[in-house]
């Protein structure tokens, strides 16, 4: 159980690093030029395959980001990255203090994730909900398998 904790720790870790550089990026480049990017590297594949999920699903993704207040996605990708990723590094140095925050910012995450899920179906986001929803029962797990040992 142990292994599968630092597992999902570990991704959650790489998602917050990855969404704190994607912040970053927002912040430099901008949301409207990264939308002009993804048209350039999409069309080639659309060209080719006009029914390619993976070529449409970059260009919604990137008109939606294009669409949002600039602001508010880098502060959102940013924020979020940086919790997650602190979050992270703290499980797994063992932080007695993290297991209680953690447990609360997860719960919040699904909270929100079941929230937006009634007002529009995504089987991402779906997805993402399970992973969280898993991932609070192993740090709960390991919370009290830490306290035990620490007794």
């Amino acid at each position: 159980m142990h292994l599968v904790y630092l597992v999902a720790i570990t991704i959650k870790g790489i998602d917050g690093l990855i969404e704190t550089i994607a912040g970053l990026i927002v912040a430099i480049v901008g949301s409207e030029q990264l939308y002009i990017l993804a048209l350039r590297l999409t069309a080639p594949e659309i060209e080719i395959n006009p029914a390619s999920q993976t070529a449409h699903l970059v260009r919604h993704a990137a008109d939606k980001l294009a669409d949002a207040p600039s602001d508010f996605v880098v502060i959102y990708l940013i924020a979020h990255g940086v919790i997650k990723l602190a979050l992270a590094i703290n499980l797994m140095i063992e932080k007695a203090w993290v297991f209680p925050v953690a447990s609360v910012l997860l719960t919040g995450f699904i909270l929100y994730m079941s929230h937006r899920l009634t007002m529009l179906w995504s089987p991402w986001l779906f997805a993402f909900l399970l992973f969280d929803t898993v991932t609070l029962a192993l740090v709960l797990n390991e919370w009290r398998t830490h306290r035990a040992r620490h007794a």
